[in-house]
C-alpha cells in the first residue's frame, strides 16, 4: 500500500461542526459557534480536520465569507461547506454556490429543512460543482426518497441520521435508505439511540456512515468514542472515522464510489458477522491513550 493511502486510512475527519456567527440570537445554534474549545478538543482527542458550516444566519452569502475567513485561520485543519438557503437565495445558489467554492475552498453545500428543503436549483448546483450536499432532512426523510433518485449523480449526506430529536421511525427509515441508494450517506453526530448506529452499519456497511460531532456544542471526544465503542475492525473503523469522507471530498470521485460493490445479502451476512455480540469492543481501544488533562476542559 502506498503511504499516502495509509496516511488518508488513518486519517479522522469530523464531517459536522459548525463555526461563526448567526444573527438571529435566539438560541445557540443561531448566535456563535466558538472554534477555540473545540479545536482544543478535536485535537486532544486526535481529530485531524474538520469540516464546517456556518450557523444559521439571515444572509448566508455573509456567513459563507466569515466561514472563508476561518477557514483560513485553520487552512491545514477546516474544510468548510457553503450554507445556502433554498427559497430565500433562489436564483443565486449557483453564483454562491462558485463563490464559496472558488474563494473560500468549500467543498460541499449545506441545506437545512428547518429553512427549506433542497430545491431543484440547489441539487443542480451540487451537480455542476460536483459537490455533496450535507441535508439536514428535520426528521423528514421521505424527502431522501424525492432527491436521491432524481439526483444520483449527487451524494447526500444526512446527519443525526436522520432526527437530531430521536425520532426512531426517521432512523429507520434513513437505514433502509442507506441501503437502497448508493449515492446517500448519513453522519453518526448526535445519534443518542447506539442501536440504530449497529443497524445502519449491518444494513448498508460501514463504508455508507461518515463520524460527525455537531461541534462545537457537543464534544467531539465523547463522539469519536461513540464509533470506537462499535468494536469494529480497523479497516471499517477508518472507513467511518475518515475515509469515507475523504472520498465524498474528492471532486474527481464517481458518486456512491464509497458504497461497498457487493449484494445486499452478502453486505449484511458480512458486515453482521464483523460485529461483535455486544456493541462493545472486548478487546483494548486501538487508538493511542489521550492523557485527561490534555483535554482542558
Amino acid at each position: 500500500m502506498k503511504l499516502d493511502s495509509l496516511i488518508l486510512d488513518s486519517m479522522i475527519v469530523d464531517c459536522h461542526c459548525h463555526a461563526g456567527k448567526g444573527d438571529r440570537m435566539t438560541a445557540p445554534w443561531n448566535t456563535v459557534a466558538p472554534l477555540k474549545s473545540y479545536l482544543r478538543r478535536a485535537r486532544a482527542a486526535g481529530i485531524h480536520k474538520t469540516i464546517v458550516i456556518p450557523p444559521f444566519h439571515s444572509n448566508y452569502d455573509q456567513a459563507n465569507a466569515e466561514l472563508g475567513r476561518l477557514i483560513g485561520q485553520h487552512p491545514k485543519r477546516l474544510v468548510g461547506f457553503a450554507f445556502v438557503h433554498a427559497k430565500r437565495d433562489a436564483g443565486r445558489i449557483f453564483e454562491m454556490v462558485g463563490r464559496a467554492f472558488k474563494e473560500w475552498r468549500c467543498r460541499g453545500i449545506k441545506v437545512h429543512g428547518f429553512d427549506a428543503m433542497p430545491t431543484r436549483e440547489v441539487c443542480e448546483a451540487a451537480r455542476k460543482f460536483r459537490l455533496p450536499m450535507l441535508v439536514d432532512v428535520v426528521s423528514r426523510p421521505e424527502v431522501v426518497d424525492m432527491l436521491a433518485p432524481q439526483y444520483p449523480d449527487v451524494n447526500f449526506i444526512i446527519p443525526h441520521l436522520g432526527s437530531f430529536t430521536d425520532d426512531w421511525k426517521a432512523h429507520q427509515q434513513v437505514i433502509y435508505q442507506l441501503a437502497r441508494y448508493p449515492n446517500v450517506y448519513a453522519d453518526t453526530s448526535a445519534v443518542r439511540q447506539f442501536d440504530y448506529l449497529v443497524q445502519a452499519i449491518r444494513r448498508a456497511g460501514p463504508r455508507k456512515l461518515l463520524f460527525g460531532s455537531d461541534g462545537p456544542w457537543t464534544h467531539p471526544g465523547l463522539e469519536l468514542h461513540k464509533i470506537r465503542l462499535l468494536g469494529l475492525p480497523p479497516d471499517q473503523q477508518a472507513m467511518i472515522l475518515g475515509g469515507n469522507a475523504l472520498r465524498l471530498l474528492r471532486r474527481q470521485a464517481g458518486v456512491g464510489q464509497g458504497a461497498a460493490k457487493i449484494s445486499h445479502t452478502e453486505r449484511g451476512a458480512h458486515y453482521e458477522s464483523s460485529l461483535p455480540t455486544t456493541t462493545i469492543a472486548s478487546g483494548p481501544d486501538p487508538s493511542p491513550a489521550v492523557p485527561e488533562s490534555e483535554y482542558h476542559l
